[in-house]
């Protein structure tokens, strides 16, 4: 009989936000404002280099990405040999984690981020350290506080998911001077472009430290979650180690093409950062209008709060009825939280169409 280790039989499986449990019972298209896609699909430029890639499908992609890493050099003024491309951000986190821990490591994180570094975290069977919220962001003081002589790394997201909460160059600036040069700051900038206009903007390209990593991915801003593609920018002396790892032919030949294009079509991601402005603001005025809770967004999508679980719970299946999927974000360790996502002005408005309708109906009280 083949035996499964319990670190493994005890995972979740990963539960996209995109699933409806049932067929919703109404004939409207379905839209999904769970899972922080770009609503406005891929960039244009992207689509026209898919388009006339086909003939290139038989080969293998560049292990190395070279044609992509050079883009992204150029993009953001950073040197070719500290930049590293896998599918999507989550993988190169799994690489990471796979890299610089050993048996004894202990990872340092907070409640209520990104579900993939609990996921790999235990797959890998690394000690996983998980420090409350703060004012539902990251409490960078208390993730220092909880450093050990077993912590080897610490992933922080900026902004944050599901909370969508931001800090600031100062905060980030004093944390690192705290963190010991033997413990790897994993950065993950997956929404950082959304967060241009936050005061004390930063990001995590613009620094220089031995022992950061920063993560950033197309999926977003970019359209391209569909083909899982993301960067890492790493220090010179470990990047090397990073290659031994990642498996040789990611991302795939098609995911580096559109990558390459979509990364400097900048006028498809300013119309990206506009129209989620413009959705956002539209959101924020009908919750304050009806008193509902919610952090205060700085990416493309918004998290509002119920008095418990099953209000969240009770929620999410009444918007599934008139067909829209929204993500209650229980599994990220907030159960009283539901995430919203921005879309298009016709999806963003039937949703508020169907929020006045459903809202009233699950018996929620105002969240202090």
């Amino acid at each position: 009989m083949i035996e499964t280790p319990d670190y493994i039989k005890n995972l979740v499986p990963y539960s996209p936000g995109n699933r409806f449990k049932n067929e919703p019972a109404v004939e409207k298209k379905l839209i999904n404002l769970a899972s922080n896609e770009n609503p406005i699909g891929p960039s244009p430029e992207a689509r026209d280099a898919l388009n006339r890639m086909s003939v290139i499908l038989s080969r293998y992609p560049d292990t190395v990405s070279q044609r992509l890493v050079s883009r992204i050099s150029e993009k953001y003024n950073l040197p070719n040999n500290r930049i590293i491309c896998g599918h999507g951000a989550e993988s190169l986190l799994e690489n990471i984690i796979h890299s610089f821990s050993g048996d004894n490591s202990e990872i340092l994180t907070t409640e209520g981020t990104f579900i993939g570094i609990y996921v790999s975290a235990q797959k890998l069977r690394k000690k996983l350290i998980v420090v409350p919220l703060k004012n539902y962001g990251f409490d960078l003081d208390a993730i220092r506080a909880h450093i050990s002589k077993e912590t080897r790394i610490i992933y922080i997201a900026n902004p944050n998911s599901p909370t969508g909460t931001f800090f600031p160059k100062g905060d980030f600036e004093s944390f690192m001077s705290k963190v010991p040069d033997n413990v790897l700051v994993v950065l993950d900038e997956a929404y950082i472009l959304y967060a241009a206009n936050q005061e004390g903007y930063f990001t995590g390209l613009d620094l220089d430290h031995e022992n950061l990593i920063v993560l950033r991915s197309f999926s977003k801003s970019h359209g391209l979650a569909g083909l899982r593609v993301g960067f890492g920018y790493v220090p010179e002396q470990l990047i090397s180690t990073l290659y031994k790892v990642k498996l040789p032919f990611e991302p795939n030949i098609v995911a580096q093409i559109a990558a390459e294009y979509a990364i400097n079509d900048d006028r498809f991601v300013d119309q990206t950062i506009a129209l989620n402005a413009d959705m956002l603001n539209l959101m924020l005025k009908a919750f304050d209008r009806m008193s509902i809770t919610y952090v205060t967004p700085t990416a493309n999508f918004v998290l509002i709060l119920f008095p418990n679980k099953d209000a969240a719970s009770n929620f999410c299946e009444a918007c599934q009825e008139h067909g829209i999927i929204v993500r209650h974000v229980s599994s990220f360790g907030i159960d009283n939280g539901v995430r919203i996502s921005t879309g298009t002005e016709s999806e963003t408005r039937y949703f508020l169409e169907v929020l006045e309708k459903v809202y009233p109906e699950v018996g929620v009280e105002k969240v202090e």
